[in-house]
């Protein structure tokens, strides 16, 4: 399995153990990954409000590149996905629109045809790589262990846009890799809402309100950590985490692991190795119940 790589701007910053996590299990599954080291940021939504031709023309590029490999474009990020898969969709429903962008990619040899796949890391693992193969590599399952799933808004909807008229399954697939790994999936209202991270300069109280709201909803249903294929979610319940509970008036302490992170404890991978150290709420509760060391 080949894939044109782009890991998001995050992963290459404030995540940087989402990046370590996602070359170590992909290695380990056979997944081979070209980064295209000089793609652009999506925009992450934001510069698509202000000026959406310019964030079609960039992200267009992308998909140029991708396509120019001959490969299906995968990301690490929902927020990507969600806005690589929007704009895609664009392009494939408005052939003249596509001409326009083309015209601006032709100034650096590029071209995009509008046929790409793009797709996240969690629907490579379950479409792709899939749960068969994804249960028979695993060598240190997760028993004991009750996991929250947390998709982010940008996985999830529109989900015309994204795939589910073809994979109505997608809003499950965090539960079906949960179970593969031996951990018990843990159901909570919050898991498919929105994290707060989109207004966190706008209304920094409200933002953290709502990912505190998550965090004890998720726990008081018995939740010892929650996973999530989103990095900036992963920035609004982790490192923000302490703020969201001063705000909410109760601790929470409940650790977040990115998807590759919680794969790759499955697959045997050492955590110091993917880096689960480097966030703000610790993950040895984790890793105590699996009897490893962090």
């Amino acid at each position: 399995m080949r894939y044109a790589f782009w890991p998001g701007c995050v992963s290459r910053g404030a995540c940087p153990e989402l990046f370590e996590a996602v070359v170590r299990v992909s290695d380990r599954l056979g997944i081979e990954m070209i980064e295209l080291k000089e793609a652009s940021c999506t925009g992450a939504g934001v510069l698509s409000e202000q000026n959406p031709e310019l964030a079609d023309t960039l992200n267009g590029r992308t998909f140029a590149m991708a396509e120019k490999l001959g490969l299906p474009l995968m990301n690490i990020c929902s927020t990507c996905q969600g806005v690589q898969g929007r704009i895609n969709y664009k392009f494939q429903n408005d052939a003249t629109y596509l001409s326009r962008i083309n015209e601006r990619l032709a100034e650096e040899g590029l071209h995009y045809s509008g046929n790409l796949e793009i797709k996240n890391f969690l629907w490579v693992l379950v479409e792709d790589v899939g749960l068969d193969k994804l249960r028979s590599m695993v060598v240190r399952p997760l028993r004991g262990l009750n996991i929250a799933p947390f998709y982010g808004c940008y996985i999830l909807r529109p989900s015309k846009e994204l795939g589910y008229a073809e994979h109505p399954e997608r809003g499950k697939y965090l539960e079906k890799v949960i179970e593969v790994l031996g951990a018990e999936p843990v159901d909570f209202y919050g898991k498919s809402k929105c994290c707060g991270f989109p207004i966190v300069t706008m209304n920094r109280r409200n933002s953290l309100a709502m990912a505190g709201d998550h965090l004890l909803e998720a726990k008081s249903k018995g939740a010892d950590a929650m996973v999530t294929p989103c990095p900036l979610c992963h920035l609004n319940l982790d490192a923000q985490q302490p703020d969201a509970a001063g705000i909410k008036g109760q601790p929470i302490g409940l650790p977040i692991l990115h998807l590759p992170q919680l794969v790759g404890l499955a697959l045997g991978i050492d955590p110091e190795a993917m880096r689960l150290n480097n966030h703000i709420v610790s993950t040895e509760a984790v890793t105590e119940k699996l009897k490893v060391k962090v």
